[in-house]
This record gives structure tokens, sequence and C-alpha cells, in this order.
């Protein structure tokens, strides 16, 4: 597991371990406009002022958007100061562990469908895009250790490539070691589907990464993911 990236994808929802933080956010995500500090507080049943504290606090996560708006609804002199109001940011997180990645599977899926060629087997279409899809992560890690890099050093390179791709990629130089399966909740009810365009997709990091003395291997195992890429 690639701690510092897990730590950065911890790290926006952390703030949300809090209790009354947690209960400021979960109020103005559910209102339908933004929500002053004065009806927060009101609503999960704390002071004007610790409200205050935590929802810029949820700001500065960027869970939240900040703005200035007068309440009231009169404009003009005597009007009054607008207050800051909040509401949900668009940013959005998704942290699973181990690391589920659908998103990957969904784009493939896809591209697929959008295919011009209707006349391609499906199967086959997705097979040469998780190709593809793979061929690229294999790519960039061979960037990263240059055109004469040794095996190990393009299996280390090739682990910390899928390790961002959302697998538990472990490498010891000879084989790298996929310990989950980004795509398990698919595969679940659609087990052949899914190892077969995995088993592509490493197929294309192996071809990406530049050697013909690292391949892709179908190994199913309990408690790993079904494919071995060994040099």
């Amino acid at each position: 597991m690639n701690d510092p990236d897990i730590a950065a994808r911890l790290d926006p929802v952390a703030p949300l371990a809090e209790p009354v933080r947690r209960a400021l956010y979960l109020h103005v995500a559910g209102a339908p406009d933004a929500v002053g500090r004065d009806a927060a507080a009101a609503a999960v049943g704390v002071g004007r002022a610790l409200a205050a504290f935590h929802l810029d606090r949820l700001v500065a996560a960027g869970l939240l958007e900040a703005d200035y708006r007068r309440l009231t609804g009169r404009t003009g002199p005597g009007a009054g100061r607008p207050a800051k109001v909040y509401r949900r940011s668009g940013r959005q997180v998704d942290v699973t562990l181990p690391e589920r990645r659908d998103d990957v599977l969904a784009g493939l899926f896809a591209t697929v469908l959008e295919a011009e060629d209707e006349t391609d087997d499906v199967r086959v279409a997705l097979d040469r895009v998780a190709t593809a899809h793979g061929a690229g992560i294999g790519r960039a890690a061979r960037t990263k250790t240059g055109a004469r890099a040794s095996v190990p050093d393009r299996l280390g390179a090739a682990a910390a490539a899928l390790a961002a791709a959302g697998y538990e990629a472990t490498s010891d130089g000879s084989t790298v070691t996929l310990q989950n399966c980004p795509f398990d909740r698919v595969a679940r009810d659609h087990r052949d589907l899914v190892c077969g365009t995995n088993l592509a997709m490493l197929e294309g990091v192996a071809d990406g990464l530049g050697t013909s003395r690292i391949r892709a291997r179908f190994d199913p195992s309990p408690g790993r993911c079904c494919v071995l890429l060994e040099g």
C-alpha cells in the first residue's frame, strides 16, 4: 500500500471525524440553499462561535464553500452587513480501503460502447481498450526509470504506478504482486469478465515497460489479484 497516497486521500475526510463538525457538514450539505452561521448553530444545537469555528475549518478542508449574503433580503443603506454563508463544495471525495476503482472499469466499458466499429466483438474490443490503458501505465513507469533500466527497476516502477492506479502492489525485484483487486465489487458478480479485463490491462502494462522479459501471468489465488507481473 502506498502510504503517502493513502494519507492524501484520507486527509480531506479527516475533519469529519469530529462529531460537531460532521453534524454541521451534514446539515449544510443537505440544505437546499446556503446556510448562515446562526442557522447552522441552531440546527445542531451549539453556540454560534463554535459553529463558526467548525464551519471555517470545513472550508479550509475544501469540503464547504463560503460566501457573503444579506440574509434579511433588504438592500441599500441600513440593510446591514452581508453575513457569511456556507454551502457544500463541488469537491468529490471517495475513500475505500482497500481502494476500489470502479471508475476505471466504467471508463473502459464506455470507451467500448462508444466505438464506431459496431461489428467488433465486445470481448475483443474490451481487451483492446484495457491493453491500451495498461500500456499507458507501463510507459509512464518506463519513462521514470529510463530506457536502460534493469528488469527489477522496471518492475519497481510498475509497482509504484499500479499503486497510484488503486492496486496494493509490491515488487521483490522479480515479481509484482497485487494484494487487492480494485474492481472487486464488480468482480463479485462478473468475475470472468473482470479478470479477463484485468489480465488484458496488465499485459498492456508489461508491453509498456519496454522489455520482452516482463510478462503478465494469470494466476488466481485467494487474497490477491488474479494477475502477476513477472520478470
